[in-house]
């Protein structure tokens, strides 16, 4: 009697090496998932996008960003990836709070922070809740409000966005792997990776970008600061985007690519993003 074949398959493993990660214990907030370099560099706080966590928001950043000798830390937000679930609905200003907490229970100084989409309204947030954990911060392919036309219609979707994931979470997300072209074994892992989200949550954050706008306070945000532009952006429109930098008074770090860039074209990112990063240590010197 012949023996079936063993079944294989293309285990969830990440591409890259990630930053060791774990759980830091905030106060009242709950348990939060932080992946971190290490060592005693100047701490560099990466903020992640819509529905993408930190490690497929930053897959392609962490290691060179620890090699420039920064100390690199990155968590997911509520509802991503391996983020706190709460009761509570999703709130920009809670996560902003989060990231605070982390900040302030690691025992570092004023860190860079860097936020990505989504991750440049809880940036800009965390900036003007806690001043005194920020000491700059870089903004990347984000803007002042999402309240463009096209937005707004796609803000109408997230009923059936939450409806589609709550059912068929995994499926779902290696169903648009496929037809996006990604090779099998990385698709599984992403797959994977997005299937940890909270389809609540998710749906409630794409609302809750809808309804954003800093465009009356952000001007006034004290710290030294820095704008990257993704010049061929199809969700964030560029023009909002260089509003971004207008409203923060500074110049816009243009990158020509698209809204993905850190995963779609990681290595001029990654250098756009040093460069920028550089750009706040030499301000911070001026204003010494």
């Amino acid at each position: 009697m012949s023996r079936r074949p063993r079944r294989t398959y293309d285990a969830p493993v990440p591409p890259l090496p990630l930053p060791a990660g774990g759980t830091v214990l905030v106060p009242g907030r709950g348990e939060l998932f932080v992946r971190d370099s290490g060592g005693d560099g100047t701490p560099v706080l990466l903020v992640h996008g819509w529905m993408f966590p930190s490690d497929l928001n930053w897959l392609h950043s962490y290691a060179p960003l620890a090699a420039a000798g920064y100390r690199v830390l990155a968590m997911d937000l509520r509802g991503h990836g391996r983020g706190l679930r709460s009761g509570e609905p999703f709130s920009l200003a809670d996560c902003a709070d989060d990231a605070a907490g982390v900040l302030e229970q690691l025992g570092l100084p004023p860190a860079l922070v860097v936020g990505y989409s989504m991750g440049g309204p809880v940036t800009q947030l965390l900036a003007r809740r806690h001043p005194d954990r920020v000491a700059g911060f870089v903004l990347c392919a984000t803007a002042l409000d999402w309240s463009d036309p096209r937005q707004k219609a796609f803000w109408r979707t997230m009923g059936g966005l939450r409806l589609l994931l709550g059912l068929f979470p995994r499926g779902a997300w290696q169903a648009g792997m496929r037809v996006a072209g990604a090779p099998s074994r990385e698709s599984n892992w992403v797959a994977s990776e997005l299937s940890r989200g909270s389809a609540r949550d998710l749906a409630e954050a794409g609302r809750e970008l809808g309804r954003f706008d800093s465009s009356g306070w952000a001007g006034e945000l004290g710290q030294s600061r820095s704008v990257v532009v993704m010049t061929k952006d199809r969700l964030v429109p560029p023009r909002k985007q260089h509003d971004l930098a207008t409203a923060l008074g500074v110049e816009p770090v243009l990158l020509h690519a698209d809204h993905d860039a850190c995963s779609t074209a990681p290595r001029e990112f990654v250098q756009t993003l040093l460069g920028a990063l550089r750009g706040l240590a030499v301000a911070d010197r001026r204003t010494a």
